[in-house]
């Protein structure tokens, strides 16, 4: 425990929980406290200004992070024949119809992300309790519901990122690793803070980017002054 408070104390220092950072400096202090023994994930945290309990508030969207995510995704699809062949030549680690469902059905999910083709949404639709909860049913508007499973796939192994406002109207997603240049990292977060900024909705009023923070896994958050993004 003596060690873990060390730690926390090390990786909390020099942070000033009540000052908001440019992204720059963000990034570079993020960095440096990033240092438990594997490689952090660098994570985005956004509060926004809408309701998603109205519908006309709902933010949901995909976003291709320009320097990929560091992870290694594994991809299911549901699809059959042709369709199947693509998916399985574009380096889906998963594929199948009927067979697939009942694996998942029976609490079988060894996948990160999950495609379908239009096809096969009315046996698919029968997970809906199993994939919603977790965020992986397949969607027509995040790309997930597509008859070109080649992109669709090839985009979420190389760094396609969905992003759905929680309840609390909060957003996060992993958008790097620590072991990334700030280059790299500072680009990914642009991309998916103008990707959420565009995915604002209609019943959203007032101000929309509320705050906004970034963190590693293990490391503290820090805030970021909106200002310092340049997003649209």
């Amino acid at each position: 425990m003596a060690k873990i408070a060390k730690r926390m104390q090390k990786v909390n220092e020099g942070v000033d929980r009540n000052k908001y950072y440019a992204l720059g400096e963000a990034v570079s202090m993020i960095k440096e406290r990033a240092i438990a023994k594997f490689d952090e994930t660098i994570e985005v945290s956004m509060n926004l200004g809408v309701d998603p309990r109205h519908a006309d508030q709902m933010v949901r969207g995909v976003v291709n992070l320009p320097n990929g995510t560091g992870r290694d995704v594994r991809v299911a699809v549901f699809a059959r024949g042709e369709k199947a062949d693509e998916a399985k030549a574009a380096g889906a680690d998963i594929v199948g119809a009927e067979e697939l469902v009942e694996i998942v059905q029976g609490g079988t999910i060894d996948f990160d992300r999950c495609i379908a083709t239009p096809d096969m949404m009315p046996l698919v639709g029968r997970l809906g309790k199993v994939l919603g909860p977790r965020g992986m049913m397949p969607n027509p508007k995040v790309g997930t519901v597509t008859a070109d499973v080649a992109s669709a796939v090839k985009a979420s192994k190389g760094g396609a990122v969905e992003f759905r406002v929680e309840k609390s109207g909060i957003i996060h997603a992993g958008v790097g690793k620590a072991s990334f240049g700030p280059e790299q990292i500072e680009e990914n977060i642009r991309a998916f803070a103008d990707a959420v900024v565009k995915a604002k909705p209609a019943g959203a009023k007032g101000n929309y980017l509320k705050r906004m923070a970034i963190s590693s896994t293990m490391g503290p958050g820090v805030k970021i002054d909106p200002s310092s993004l340049s997003v649209a």
